[in-house]
């Protein structure tokens, strides 16, 4: 299992792709983890690009300390990582939280971040999505799988996709029991904290925005605060996808990165 100090912690990562091509980082979902989630993706970006997936502290099969996360602390995680790993900049790829954290880390480290694509995410936490998020946590503060299940998967998921997967969403249910929920929640604690929505001038990589039409939580107007505050960016809407696009379109999501990250290069 692939482990590297970066600062107070260690985290899991993997390298897909060719050792020359350029670095492209895939920052996970608050749910998502490393090595299962990128399923779509990995395959189709490490034909162009050296791939890193990793879990942030809180995630997967990296540390999940008991302390409170920050978005920041994530950002220089990241840092550290990429200095352990003897990567100078990158490409940054983040989807919901990890969108969040690829934001905060082209923020506190600007010239690292070739390029930036921040998927179904947000810069700041509005009264709805607060709402949402809270009655997550109060259920993940109760460890109970299937209820934090149901809560989470319709808006995570868009209608039509919950119908026709029904196989895939057994198999996620059974790995909810799987899951740190003391670590989930402080994840989510910091979520609840996250305001960089008047950094976001500071982002001067190429970026680009996505989100899924189907989007309930993090969807359009999310999406154009980041448009409008990033002077280089550029804004896609993924038809008919929820808030995991890169589940939901993988084909639409991965020619819209790619596309992207071509003409970057």
């Amino acid at each position: 299992m692939p482990r590297v100090r970066a600062g107070e912690v260690e985290l899991y990562y993997e390298w897909h792709g060719p050792d020359t091509a350029p670095a492209l980082v895939l920052n996970n979902g608050i749910l998502m983890n490393a090595a299962t989630s990128w399923v779509h993706q990995q395959r189709a970006f490490a034909e162009r690009y050296r791939v890193l997936l990793y879990d942030c502290r809180g995630q997967g099969q990296s540390d999940h300390p008991a302390s409170p996360y920050s978005m920041e602390q994530h950002a220089d995680d990241l840092a550290r990582l990429l200095d352990a790993l003897g990567v100078g900049h990158a490409h940054v790829l983040g989807i919901s939280y990890g969108g969040e954290v690829a934001q905060a880390f082209a923020i506190r480290h600007p010239d690292r971040v070739r390029g930036l694509v921040l998927a179904d995410t947000v810069s700041e936490v509005g009264p709805e999505l607060r709402l949402v998020v809270g009655s997550w946590l109060d259920v993940a503060r109760r460890a109970e799988p299937d209820e934090f299940f149901r809560a989470t998967v319709p808006w995570n998921f868009s209608p039509a996709f919950i119908r026709a997967n029904a196989a895939l969403l057994e198999d996620a249910r059974q790995r909810y029991a799987l899951l740190d929920y003391p670590a989930v929640v402080r994840l989510g604690e910091c979520f609840e904290r996250l305001h960089l929505t008047p950094d976001l001038p500071r982002i001067l990589a190429p970026t680009c925005i996505l989100y899924g039409d189907a989007d309930l939580i993090k969807g359009r107007e999310y999406a154009e605060i980041l448009h409008r505050r990033i002077a280089n960016s550029e804004l896609h809407v993924i038809p008919g996808a929820g808030h995991a696009s890169c589940w939901e379109r993988p084909q639409v999501f991965n020619r819209l990165v790619l596309e992207f990250l071509d003409r970057v290069e």
